[in-house]
């Protein structure tokens, strides 16, 4: 905790005041992208602003069920693991499959996030988790069933 505080310290000598106005602004953002994300995939925009909420709805849109909830609660493996798993999937139900997508979602998340919500080019193609995308992005999907 005192890293933290000691952090918050240091920002706060150097921006003052404003560094306040620019993280409400990042907040806004985050919000404004998820919502746009949600209403996309045909979910409730306003679940971006309930906290519980928001991720089971994020979950759903991956098609992941809610009791993954409690596996982002794991301290390491829900923070370094899980998460930017989920956020990769996220990617892969709207149609983005190149590493540079990956790398992008986890390094500039709400930017993204909002990229992928106001863009007109992306669509969403549903939910990618348990789906075998193979190399053709998901054409393989019904092969196995086929052959069975």
């Amino acid at each position: 905790m005192e890293i933290l505080m000691n952090i918050h310290d240091a920002v706060y000598r150097v921006l003052g005041d404003s560094m306040y106005f620019i993280l409400g602004f990042l907040a806004l953002v985050a919000v404004v992208a998820q919502w746009r994300l949600y209403e996309k995939a045909g979910q409730p925009g306003v679940a971006s602003v309930v906290p519980i909420w928001n991720f089971i709805v994020f979950l759903k849109i991956v098609g992941r069920p809610a009791s993954h909830l409690f596996l982002a609660l794991i301290p390491v493996f829900g923070q370094l693991y899980f998460i930017p798993k989920v956020w990769i999937e996220v990617c892969q139900s709207f149609g983005k499959r190149t590493m540079l997508d990956y790398v992008m979602v986890i390094l500039f998340n709400g930017l993204y996030i909002l990229n992928l919500g106001l863009s007109y080019e992306t669509e969403y193609e549903g939910p990618v988790y348990g789906r075998d995308l193979g190399k053709d992005g998901g054409a393989m999907q019904g092969t196995r069933a086929a052959v069975a």
